[in-house]
């Protein structure tokens, strides 16, 4: 179950806006996390001396992160004692799902501050809680507490103790995924680990049938080695993720974020597109912070929706800008979505290789942005306004080294850094930078906080990698994940049998997959599964690695903004006040480009220019043919070229920009053709148009005027 838009955000002022620089009066802990991508659900209000000691906690398991950066454990032991930490801290700090249902029932919103008397009124674990917090801490700790190398010995025939403590992990771990990111990432767990164990009953005409494994060749599946629930995603968590939550909170804490939005807002003052602009500048800044679409959607609004909404933008228009800049907040270098990291370790590539894939689709992406904004502020006769901000010169000459901590990730991957190295350095830049400010000055109870947040704002993610983890184990075990890759290419056989077609079929099955995959579990746990089952599907049939892990990617963060759910949207709806449904259209227009950018670089013969895995030249190529499509395609979306764009100049761009994609130079004339005669179509009608109404597309004049 995907979060309620705008549940989790930042600690905000009266007024609505995120006070990044004020000093927590006490360590910030689960509640004061920004909303994750993955979606989790609320946490507790604690306070006093239970959430001192949970706060000294996490921060602990943020210094052993870090400390583990330079000097390394044992691959296991590291994964096994970080599991031991994260599942107790995640059962004390995050409600039950019954406990929410009540709150919901009796009429409260289980995401809100109680309140008595004007002061926050705890919100403090169940003996429940504490006894699964205990319980979690034993049976994840057995394999270490009973002699780790005797336990890896008898990995092949486990004692009775080893199973009954293995399974507990396994349920604990279904546990604490429910609490943080709902009921259906466990349910299917749940439904693969019965097909595990009751294989042998599928009858044997089925594809999918398997002869079935028992408890203890399960067990030492799923916990008694570096499958499973100590697998990769797991290992992604708790390396890669937390130490980029930690370097989250240091930009959040140090005062980075606020001037990331104050930046934004002083670049394009000056234009009617201005607004705009300004807004998916400061998501794609502000993403760098929270890492993720809708918390970027939801600090980004409080702030920006009030300057779209003076301009002139319809309510649904100005949602579709907010969400559509949140999400670029995980499509973008340096930091991209915790599916990033997992692409890095699944290709052993390094992480820069990963950011160099991501940039070519990113600069398409903010085009097709900015050009849906040029058209907007035509087409909605938005108007320039004025903000006042210092100028942007002033504000880049006092606070500009905000800026340097990026630069150096991107650095010293350049130089041979390993990732890990290169954010905790960059962590280091950013406290240290800190000092130029005296009111952002990372003091001891600024770290002790940015400690405590980084390790807490990972543990929604932990659970989801763990019991993603779960699924990965069985796809590997019963062979389900290339049983149904073959199904996917097989039906794509069934429709066609020419072979240009075949992949296309499968590219958009693989699609479509991916996305309702996406619908049901966080963008973390869909990545992860799609990439055991869809991607043999395309290599089988000749796509490249790097490109079939990227565009299940793009595809699995797509599921953010792509209806029914569109929660990074219904986020931004509930800020405007616009249809949610309405918002979600709008965001699919601006965001358009990032959908069918993918299927380039999968079924076209050139199209790993695209992920910048083709020659210089190629690669050059390829990226301005593909500008030119994603102008076309803002012009279907935009109904605006010169002027109002007719339904001809619109079905002429439509068809260019899918020409133009395909990127074989047949298929590059044709587009160029479509889009020319499109332009001189336009030239010779456009001045029997005019521009449509803006009021009529979401609400009247009296409200453009308030």
């Amino acid at each position: 179950m995907k979060q309620r838009p705008g549940a989790g955000s930042a600690a905000h002022d009266r007024d609505g806006v995120t006070d990044r620089g004020a000093v927590p009066e006490r360590p910030v802990l689960a509640e004061d996390v920004p909303t994750e991508a993955e979606g989790e659900r609320p946490a507790r209000i604690l306070s006093g001396r239970l959430q001192l000691a949970l706060s000294g906690v996490a921060a602990l398991v943020s210094m052993y992160a870090i400390y583990n950066v330079f000097s390394p454990f044992t691959v296991l032991p590291y994964r096994i004692i970080f599991l031991a930490v994260v599942l107790p801290l995640t059962f004390l700090l995050y409600r039950p799902a019954l406990s929410i249902l009540r709150r919901r029932k009796s009429g409260e919103d289980a995401e809100a501050s109680e309140t008595d008397g004007g002061k926050v009124r705890p919100d403090r674990p169940t003996l429940w809680d504490w006894l699964l917090a205990g319980l979690s801490i034993f049976v994840t700790l057995w394999p270490l507490i009973g002699g780790f190398d005797a336990y890896l010995a008898r990995s092949f025939a486990p004692f009775i103790i080893d199973v009954v403590c293995g399974f507990t992990v396994v349920a604990l771990v279904l546990l604490a995924t429910w609490r943080t990111v709902g009921p259906v990432l466990p349910i299917i767990v749940a439904i693969f680990i019965l097909y595990a164990y009751f294989g042998a009953l599928i009858p044997d005409g089925w594809l999918i049938g398997h002869r079935g494994y028992g408890l203890s060749r399960l067990t030492s599946q799923f916990v008694m080695g570096t499958e499973g629930i100590f697998g990769v995603p797991l290992d992604v968590a708790a390396t890669y993720i937390i130490l980029f939550t930690i370097y989250g909170a240091v930009l959040e804490l140090s005062g980075a974020g606020q001037f990331f939005l104050d930046i934004s807002l002083a670049a394009f003052r000056k234009s009617r597109t201005a607004p705009g602009r300004t807004v998916t500048m400061a998501g794609f800044l502000l993403g760098t912070v929270s890492g993720s679409s809708t918390a970027t959607t939801v600090s980004l609004g409080s702030v920006a929706w009030p300057i779209l909404k003076r301009a002139g933008y319809p309510r649904e228009a100005g949602g579709g800008v907010l969400a559509a800049a949140g999400i670029g907040a995980i499509l973008s270098p340096p930091t991209l979505g915790a599916a990033a990291f997992i692409i890095a370790e699944l290709l052993r590539v390094s992480y820069l290789e990963v950011l160099g894939y991501a940039l070519i689709p990113t600069l398409l992406y903010y085009l097709g942005i900015f050009l849906a904004i040029e058209f907007d502020a035509r087409r909605f006769g938005v108007r320039d306004i004025e903000i006042s901000q210092l100028g942007f010169w002033k504000l880049l000459g006092r606070f500009g080294y905000h800026f340097s901590s990026l630069v150096i990730i991107v650095v010293l991957l350049a130089l041979g850094q390993s990732a890990f190295k290169a954010v905790v350095y960059a962590s280091l830049l950013a406290f240290l930078l800190s000092f130029l400010d005296k009111r952002h000055r990372m003091t001891p109870p600024r770290v002790f906080a940015a400690l405590a947040k980084g390790a807490s704002g990972v543990l929604p993610v932990a659970a989801t990698c763990a019991a993603a983890g779960l699924i990965v184990a069985v796809l590997t075990i019963t062979g389900l994940g290339l049983d149904l890759s073959g199904i996917i290419v097989d039906l794509a056989d069934v429709l066609s049998s020419n072979p240009t077609m075949v992949l296309v079929l499968t590219t958009l099955f693989a699609a479509i997959a991916v996305i309702l995959l996406g619908l049901a579990v966080p963008v973390t746990a869909s990545f992860i599964i799609a990439a055991v089952i869809i991607a043999p599907a395309l290599t089988t049939l000749g796509v490249g690695t790097p490109e079939a892990y990227m565009f299940i990617f793009y595809y699995a963060v797509l599921s953010e903004v792509s209806p029914p759910t569109a929660l990074a949207a219904v986020a931004a709806a509930a800020i405007t006040g616009g249809n949610a449904n309405k918002t979600m259209l709008a965001t699919w227009k601006y965001t358009l480009p990032a959908f069918l950018v993918p299927f380039a670089f999968v079924l076209a013969p050139a199209g790993a220019g695209l992920i910048a895995d083709a020659p210089f030249g190629q690669t050059v190529l390829v990226t301005v043919i593909s500008a030119v499509a994603v102008a076309g395609l803002a012009v279907v979306t935009g109904q605006w070229m010169f002027g109002p764009a007719g339904p001809i100049e619109r079905i002429l761009c439509l068809v260019g920009a899918l020409f133009l994609l395909y990127l074989e130079p047949i298929t590059v004339l044709i587009g160029l053709g479509s889009v020319l005669v499109a332009v001189v179509v336009h030239l010779l009608t456009r001045k029997t148009r005019t521009a449509p109404d803006p009021n009529t597309e979401a609400r009247s004049p009296q409200e453009v005027s308030s």
